[in-house]
């Protein structure tokens, strides 16, 4: 995935596999679907992969002519990660990162009604990397690796944990890049 657009953040400081990163602002399409975490992630990957290969009406300089019809639609470059956070209930919520280009004015508008648009604040996050296969076991792994290190560290996190994944289901198991964040609550992290 070397030639997807990343998140733009700065590593503030590592300690082993954990990082607290600052965050520049982004825009996510988001969608919340039901279903474990596997099931949930492909269900809403497919949504919003929609989006992004066309389902949506392009805001592209277009004249203006007689009669109205469709908008066209406009292909949307994949980002890494997906991210993956649970939700109310037995619910999750995947986001895809909008390539950088963009602004909320540009961005071509979905037709799906479940995808919402967003733009983050500037924020500081702890992540911690990992390699190996997306199962439950491993991200809770290293999700309690996460949590003992923000307890003793006394952070204040803001909201669920994020699990994200960074590479397509042929990349090997052992090349894949995986983690676990929390975003910080304002204030928090700084080192």
């Amino acid at each position: 995935m070397a030639a997807e657009e990343l998140p733009d953040y700065t590593v503030v400081e590592t300690i082993d596999d954990i990082e607290i990163r600052q965050y520049r602002p982004m825009i996510l399409a988001s969608v919340t679907v039901e279903g474990d975490r596997d099931e949930a992630v492909n269900k809403a990957f497919r949504i919003l992969a929609g989006f992004i290969f066309g389902d949506n009406q392009s805001r592209g300089e277009i004249a203006m002519t007689a009669p109205v019809t469709q908008a066209p639609s406009e292909k949307i470059a994949m980002t890494a990660p997906v991210t993956q956070s649970a939700a109310a209930g037995a619910r999750w919520r995947v986001d895809f990162m909008m390539p950088s280009k963009y602004t909320l004015e540009t961005l071509p508008k979905p037709n799906d009604p479940r995808i919402s648009i967003t733009r983050t604040e500037p924020s500081r996050a702890v992540a911690i990397r990992f390699s190996g296969r997306i199962t439950d076991a491993n991200f809770e792994k290293h999700k309690r690796t996460l949590d003992a290190f923000v307890e003793g560290r006394g952070l204040v996190t803001d909201g669920a944990a994020q699990f994200a994944y960074y590479n397509g289901p042929f990349t090997p198991f052992f090349m894949r890049r995986n983690e676990v964040i929390y975003r910080l609550a304002d204030g928090d992290g700084d080192g």
